[in-house]
């Protein structure tokens, strides 16, 4: 009978330990980032139905329909950089570029915004652009130690 008992001891001898070091040691360098990156995803979830919080969508369907699509970009983008955050730099820049498209839309897709379709996609482009602009911050500094 084979003997599948765990043994205790050192993985030293195992022949990817040095592969699987440097693998968690990656992995733990991006953790910060990724903590960025899930603020990304709410922030996205948020901004898809903004309309419907904020009870713009009946008023104005065509920001409705704007903040929808830019907020599921968002929430998709998010999730797929928190899931590989090591590669996830160029995407910083598609985030910051709908963060800021998130500022400015209310008075390019629709005339005469209220107040709070403005503040509320202000506010939320702008914590966007501060977490693509830090999670790039953090993978900029992580690199380069």
């Amino acid at each position: 009978m084979a003997d599948v008992s765990h043994r205790h001891g050192d993985i030293a001898g195992h022949p990817d330990a040095s592969e699987m070091r440097d693998r968690y040691a990656r992995m733990l360098q991006t953790r910060g980032v990724t903590a960025v990156e899930e603020l990304v995803i709410l922030a996205g979830v948020y901004a898809a139905i903004s309309a419907w919080t904020v009870h713009f969508s009946a008023a104005r369907p065509e920001l409705a329909i704007s903040n929808l699509i830019v907020g599921i970009s968002l929430a998709v983008l998010g999730l797929c950089m928190s899931m590989a955050p090591e590669r996830s730099q160029d995407l910083n820049f598609v985030v910051l570029l709908l963060g800021a498209w998130l500022i400015v839309s209310p008075w390019v897709v629709s005339r005469n915004p209220d107040t709070g379709m403005i503040l509320s996609n202000v506010i939320t482009g702008a914590c966007v652009c501060l977490f693509s602009l830090t999670a790039g911050g953090l993978l900029m500094s992580k690199r380069r130690t």
